[in-house]
């Protein structure tokens, strides 16, 4: 992947998590504060806790830290999943919010 599809990619899921998090808002009491500054979304909750996705250009990784833990995804073509094998990223990341929120939520691309 070049840098350009990367910066294309990452830019489209970065700005998903903002459109999420406005429909989340709307939609549940959630109450998720999603505050974005260059290429780094902070999402605090209702209790403190926070979720933090940011880009590694270098790496061309997204990389997310959860209460649960850190986590690095890459595009595989298809989407950003886990360079461990755990998984899409829309939906980690559904699971860590919902955790932190104490409600279901769902994050999608």
């Amino acid at each position: 992947m070049t840098d350009t599809e990367y910066l294309d990619r990452a830019e489209a899921l970065l700005q998903a998590i903002e459109l999420a998090c406005d429909r989340i808002n709307e939609e549940t009491d959630a109450d998720i504060d999603n505050q974005r500054v260059g290429g780094m979304v902070t999402l605090t909750f209702a209790n403190g806790s926070q979720i933090i996705v940011n880009l590694q250009k270098p790496l061309h990784e997204v990389w997310m830290a959860a209460r649960a833990g850190g986590f690095h995804y890459k595009h595989s073509g298809r989407g950003w999943m886990d360079t461990k094998g755990q998984g899409e990223f829309f939906a980690h990341l559904s699971h860590c919010a919902s955790e932190q929120a104490g409600l279901p939520l769902t994050f999608s691309s």
